[in-house]
């Protein structure tokens, strides 16, 4: 299983340092976390983790739910980490779409299963492939692994992070096969997976080291659509 990066929400920093340590020693990177809702609205927009774990009870007005009902409307994926299994919260958190609940106090070993088996439902339900033809083979694509597509006259380039295809097909035929929640149009010659995009400039991106040109006409789009993920 790749590393996955997870934030961790939580207002008792002796159980913050403990599942930390535990996440670090099963080879996951925790890339941050916060006590209270606000706080971890704010940070997840930016450090965009893969997976969050929440504990129900919070410091502030609102609580881990109110978080969960956020992460939904943004289908960002959560786990609920907490000692919370009263009549009340159960029925709260039926309002919500968690991967996982795991009920403190937890070993490392349930901790780890919860979060790979949690993980794995989520990626076969979200995995999605598209069938290319290049060097006069059909090559089957996660679609995911895609970095961004190049037109180049009636055929299109497909960049991926270990390999390069050339596509009998235009720009426009390959676009209509992609997911538009994850992909995005930033100039008349590329389409860009949202998910790889680093960093945005006046008039370019980066995916990983190579910059991507932004027309003027797609640049706000591509803002609003970074901040919503």
């Amino acid at each position: 299983m790749n590393t996955l990066n997870i934030y961790i929400v939580e207002d008792e920093p002796l159980i913050v340092s403990t599942i930390e340590t535990a996440l670090l020693k099963q080879g996951y990177k925790v890339v941050g976390d916060a006590e209270d809702v606000v706080t971890a609205i704010k940070e997840i927009r930016t450090l965009q983790p893969d997976l969050i774990l929440i504990d129900i009870q919070l410091e502030g007005n609102q609580d881990g739910i109110d978080l969960a009902l956020e992460l939904d409307r943004s289908q960002l994926p959560y786990i609920f980490l907490t000692s919370q299994t009263d009549p009340e919260t159960v029925e709260r958190v039926k309002q919500t779409h968690p991967l996982g609940y795991i009920v403190k106090p937890f070993t490392e070993a349930g901790l780890q299963s919860n979060i790979e088996l949690a993980w794995h439902n989520h990626e076969s339900k979200n995995t999605r492939f598209i069938i290319l033809k290049s060097d006069g083979r059909q090559h089957k694509i996660n679609e995911n692994s895609i970095l961004y597509l190049k037109a180049f006259d009636n055929y299109c380039y497909v960049y991926t992070a270990s390999k390069t295809y050339l596509v009998p097909h235009t720009l426009k035929h390959m676009s209509e096969q992609l997911h538009k929640d994850i992909f995005i149009k930033t100039h008349r010659s590329y389409w860009v997976n949202l998910n790889h995009i680093d960093s945005v400039g006046i008039n370019e991106l980066v995916l990983k080291t190579e910059p991507i040109p932004i027309s003027a006409s797609h640049k706000s789009l591509v803002m609003s659509k970074l901040k919503s993920k």
